[in-house]
């Protein structure tokens, strides 16, 4: 994990570099090797934009924050300024699922799927630090399942040289109608038998976030082995999560299993969709070793 120095300011907390802070980012391992991140981080480099924007996309634990992190440190180590930026911290409230799952389908009063971010919020975040605008970097905070309050959000101190946005769902194209009517699982199955929720995540991926992968210069792709991995790694980011929060909030084991169902289907598509969308796929095992590179 990075460890970041801050300054109080009279607005609130203030980065010295324009890096993000986060203590619960998840480390699946000792971290990538050296040449991995040193060719990720020429790869966000060599775009030719003032102040380019790299992706990184894979599935829940794969090791996203983990490579933005890595590769963070090394600009900075070369005079760099970055600011790394999570698709989860752009979630909704939740006053504002717990209105969505009123007006449309009860499961989206639960974070994650596409339909359930703040577009607005997180287009004007990427477009003000591609201006080059010292601007305050949303944080959602998973135990309390809402966004922390505007007043905690880490300020930019500078103009970034580098932005790195991670996500689970980066650039994954919607689904054709056809591929919805089937449930994928025993959540769709009992909690979304006439199709409701999965058909109104579908057309909000579709319809909205294109405006948001637009900013994305370039993606890399972590491609675990398969979706099954993923109740593991999930239960593993949620482990280490209590640890550094004690207390009686966050899921259990039985819970991590039906949330990870939420997230079953938009997973399954990006497994077989983004190779041939991403700029770079590194394929990676279950322990999150580097296989290949594509």
């Amino acid at each position: 994990m990075v460890t970041l120095a801050l300054d109080a300011g009279p607005h609130g907390w203030i980065l010295r570099y324009c890096r993000r802070m986060s203590d619960y980012v998840h480390s699946p391992s000792a971290g990538f090797n050296a040449a991995l991140v040193g060719a990720a981080l020429q790869a966000a480099l060599s775009t030719g934009r003032r102040v380019p924007v790299f992706g990184i996309v894979g599935l829940q634990g794969s090791g996203k924050s983990t490579l933005a992190a890595q590769m963070s440190a090394a600009a900075e180590s070369r005079g760099l300024r970055t600011a790394v930026v999570s698709l989860d911290d752009f979630y909704l409230g939740r006053q504002q699922r717990l209105q969505l799952a009123h007006h449309v389908h009860p499961l989206l009063a639960t974070r994650g799927p596409p339909g359930t971010h703040d577009l607005a919020l997180a287009l004007s975040t990427m477009a003000q630090l591609q201006e080059g605008r010292r601007i305050a970097l949303p944080r959602f905070d998973k135990l309390a399942d809402d966004r922390l309050p505007s007043t905690q959000w880490p300020l930019t101190a500078d103009r970034c040289d580098l932005v790195i946005l991670e996500g689970w769902f980066l650039k994954t194209p919607a689904e054709q109608d056809a591929e919805l009517q089937p449930p994928l699982n025993a959540l769709e199955r009992d909690e979304d038998s006439d199709g409701v929720w999965r058909s109104w995540c579908n057309r909000a991926l579709a319809r909205d976030y294109p405006a948001l992968w637009q900013y994305i210069d370039r993606l890399w792709f972590l491609q675990g082995p398969g979706f099954e991995v993923v109740p593991g790694w999930r239960w593993e980011q949620e482990q280490a999560l209590q640890a550094t929060h004690p207390g009686p909030t966050g899921m259990d084991r039985g819970q991590i299993d039906r949330f990870v169902q939420l997230f079953e289907r938009v997973s399954r598509q990006a497994l077989r969709a983004l190779p041939h969308v991403a700029d770079r796929t590194i394929m990676i095992d279950s322990e999150r070793r580097p296989l290949r590179f594509s």
